[in-house]
């Protein structure tokens, strides 16, 4: 018996489907990267679908990391505590976006202008409370109560006549209020 080339004469007298034949000579002539590129496509396209704010929840939350970090470095490379000053009460609970930004308003407030090389750092928080509360004005539906002030910040804020060591103090809160926040960041998605 002759030898015939596999399967010569079964695609002669069967029909051929030409949908599935043109998807397998199609993905025969796709090179591997391409088609790795369509799958990793579809993948992204479904996840897209299901929670389209996941992505934009990232890239905020990876900003906002990114200038805490860069204010914690500052901080700490520029505004050294002073010798004997501790902070009695705990920090700031961080409880979402309304109390994040109100916090760091309120301790913004309370840096004094006078304070040696303040004004950057006071920028960036600034910079800061805008970007968060420009996401929640164009994220945020639900209308959560004004966040009432209420433990370190609220007893800073009684002490303001003491200009200079408040503002030394609400520094150090700013600094020890984004490390907390640095290791909380899922309480950004709270509005």
């Amino acid at each position: 018996m002759p030898l015939m080339a596999p399967d010569r004469h079964v695609h002669r007298h069967q029909p051929r489907n030409t949908s599935f034949s043109t998807f397998c000579t199609t993905t025969k002539n796709m090179d591997y990267s391409t088609l790795t590129l369509l799958i990793s496509l579809s993948q992204v396209l479904c996840v897209g679908t299901a929670a389209p704010l996941s992505v934009e929840v990232v890239k905020m939350k990876f900003k906002v990391k990114w200038m805490a970090e860069q204010l914690v470095v500052k901080l700490n490379k520029d505004f050294q505590v002073p010798a004997g000053l501790t902070l009695s009460l705990p920090a700031d609970d961080v409880d979402g976006l309304s109390s994040i930004v109100m916090i760091l308003d309120g301790y913004n407030s309370l840096i004094s202008d006078t304070l040696n090389g303040v004004s950057q750092v006071k920028s960036e928080i600034s910079s800061l409370t805008g970007y968060l509360q420009q996401w929640k004005k164009g994220h945020c539906n639900e209308q959560r109560p004004k966040p009432l002030v209420s433990g370190p910040l609220q007893e800073l804020q009684s002490r303001k006549e003491y200009i200079h060591t408040v503002g030394i103090e609400a520094l150090m809160r700013v600094k020890e209020f984004l490390t907390l926040l640095l290791k909380n960041l899922d309480q950004l998605k709270t509005c």
